[in-house]
């Protein structure tokens, strides 16, 4: 009997890698490489869930003509139910609303379901698995979080839609993140690539209809958004590493990053790079802070800065080059995000918004802790298991 278990779990792992990797292999030579070009629009940083939320749900309220949402999560919580009320409301009302939740991360109630549907709202999950790589499919993720309010005013960042996101969750509270505000000309990207997974979920284009692209003004804060998939997030990181010449700052809730990332970042302090990397203190997942933990005895030995925040938890995701460039979206500093999840991120060229970044990252490391290597050394039984454990799935973390 034992036998065939063994028999039976070897063919199972050996069918799983099967699917994976000839999944990943079809999906890698099916990529969008769509790059937006360099715009010029007005931004706003919000860094706490309160603001953020005030100011987006009553954006949300004085539509016009077009609600397009696309959350990685949206929650069955009572904060979600407020949310999805005042789409419900909008769409009540005659605006049109559609909605895209990853097929994972979206939790709604039936009940919830019903309502958005007899009101009107288009609900669609994106990234449902899908014949014949099952296994592969199931792990690749929508993590983009695209807000765009009459095709004027846009929304993306690390915040998704549940309690502990506007610090209602004992746990995990105060939540900090950064989120971006964007109006101006850059909104039309934002647009165009929601209709793109739009198109990809819901197997409608929406693409040519102009009246989802009014003409927008040009703003004063150079940008450029992202979009990634497959590896791409990943040759994004190693370009804008390679073109450090003093300093880089990485704020983010995981650093499990690829064997290339890190070999980049290793030549960087080599050259004379200073390197300074802020995670939080407290985990939010199952071994992802363990998973960190080679890397950063590695980043410690040549020299680089490591803070872990307390105060709350810490879900932001920025990299800062030379106070010349910023990179601030929805993609994580690790492999899932490099090498499985749909992202969007935002470069940014202004001194001025850079500065605004940097002041609130000083603030951060105010409020964080700084790690030797004698912490992460210390006699340890249970976290030397549980790095070893994080080690084998850190690809899936």
């Amino acid at each position: 009997m034992v036998y065939w278990i063994i028999i039976l779990f070897i063919g199972l792992t050996l069918l799983l890698a099967l699917d994976f990797s000839i999944g990943r292999k079809r999906h890698l030579a099916q990529i969008n490489k769509q790059k937006f070009p360099i715009r010029k629009s007005q931004l706003s940083i919000f860094t706490n869930g309160p603001d953020l939320f005030e100011d987006y749900f009553k954006q949300l309220k004085q539509a016009k003509k077009h609600i397009h949402v696309l959350f990685y999560i949206v929650k069955d919580d009572s904060f979600s139910q407020e949310f999805l009320d005042i789409l419900i409301k909008k769409a009540q009302a005659g605006v049109e609303v559609r909605l895209l939740v990853d097929w994972v991360g979206g939790t709604i109630s039936r009940k919830y379901k019903k309502k958005l549907k007899e009101a009107g709202v288009a609900l669609v999950h994106s990234q449902t698995p899908k014949l014949p790589f099952l296994f592969y499919t199931s792990q690749v993720r929508n993590h983009r979080k695209i807000s765009v309010i009459d095709g004027k005013i846009g929304y993306t960042g690390g915040y998704n839609i549940g309690k502990e996101y506007n610090n209602q969750d004992k746990k995990l509270c105060p939540w900090r993140d950064y989120h971006l505000k964007i109006s101006g000309e850059g909104v039309q990207d934002l647009q165009r690539e929601f209709l793109l997974d739009w198109k990809k979920a819901a197997k409608i284009d929406l693409l040519q209809n102009q009246i989802y692209f009014p003409s927008l003004p040009k703003g004063e804060i150079c940008h450029q958004f992202i979009p990634s998939e497959g590896n791409l997030l990943e040759e994004t990181l190693y370009d804008l590493i390679n073109k450090a010449e003093k300093s880089i700052i990485i704020g983010t809730p995981y650093f499990i990053p690829s064997e290339s990332i890190f070999n980049q970042l290793l030549r960087a302090i080599d050259r004379g790079v200073s390197l300074t990397l802020l995670v939080p203190f407290e985990a939010d997942h199952a071994l992802v802070k363990e998973a960190s933990f080679t890397y950063l005895r590695k980043l410690l030995k040549k020299g680089a800065e490591v803070h872990q925040y307390k105060k709350g938890f810490y879900h932001a995701k920025v990299l800062v080059i030379d106070d010349k460039l910023c990179d601030l979206g929805t993609a994580n500093f690790d492999k899932r995000s490099m090498f499985l999840n749909f992202e969007l991120n935002c470069l940014i060229y202004n001194q001025d918004v850079i500065r605004q970044v940097k002041t609130i990252l000083s603030q951060d490391l105010l409020d964080s802790e700084q790690v030797s290597l004698s912490d992460l050394n210390s006699f340890n039984p249970f976290r030397s298991l549980k790095e070893r454990a994080a080690q084998t799935v850190s690809y899936f973390l």
